[in-house]
């Protein structure tokens, strides 16, 4: 008479499948927030009107290379930020938090902005992302909010905006993005909720970020 399989034994077998189950979750997780794509929440105005609050987007990670996770280094190259790339990237002066901006200057360009204008390499740059509503104009020595530079852009870094203008703390006020730290491009909002309305903003689901 053939023995029944042993009860201990077969529970221990189905413990080890889910443990094996969660960990490959786990790791192709990890892999895919850590080399491909990754989903970021806009917690304020500065991208208005390109991306509102309570926007959640993905951001593709893959596209500027792949990185090593805490090294910043890139291992497979694959291309860099371009002029009017909206930008995912550490923050330089808390890097606990990441920033999201339009790339206005590369390696090499010449960034100024005389009375809300903005010139790029001495020439008035067209702009169609960018908002102004604020009439005041501030001078440069009081701060470089509608007066700076003109700066040169160093190799291995972006000069970024904030498409809001007049409501954004952006390289005008503290400088390059080193381009190690840029996390990816961001390319889809893939869920937007009006905190203020409490609803949902439908027309904005699927949008393509340009």
């Amino acid at each position: 008479m053939k023995e029944k399989p042993s009860p201990p034994a077969k529970a221990k077998s189905k413990i080890r499948e889910f443990i094996e189950a969660v960990l490959t979750a786990f790791l192709i997780a990890a892999f895919i927030i850590s080399f491909v794509v990754q989903a970021f929440k806009i917690p304020s105005g500065s991208m208005i009107p390109t991306l509102l609050v309570g926007d959640h987007l993905f951001v593709n990670k893959f596209i500027y290379g792949v990185k090593i996770p805490f090294f910043r280094k890139t291992i497979i190259p694959v291309t860099d930020p371009k002029k009017g790339d909206v930008v995912v990237f550490i923050y330089p002066l808390d890097r606990s938090k990441d920033f999201i901006k339009r790339v206005i200057g590369t390696a090499g360009d010449k960034i100024e902005m005389k009375n809300k204008k903005l010139f790029l390499n001495d020439q008035a740059y067209t702009d169609p992302f960018g908002i102004y509503d604020d009439d005041a104009i501030y001078p440069a020595d009081t701060q470089p909010r509608d007066n700076f530079g003109p700066v040169i852009v160093p190799d291995k870094a972006l000069f970024v905006m904030g498409d809001n203008r007049d409501h954004s703390l952006d390289s005008r006020f503290w400088g390059f993005v080193d381009l190690k730290d840029v996390q990816g491009k961001a390319f889809i909002i893939y869920w937007s909720w009006n905190s203020e309305e409490k609803n949902v903003r439908w027309g904005r689901l699927a949008k393509l970020i340009k």
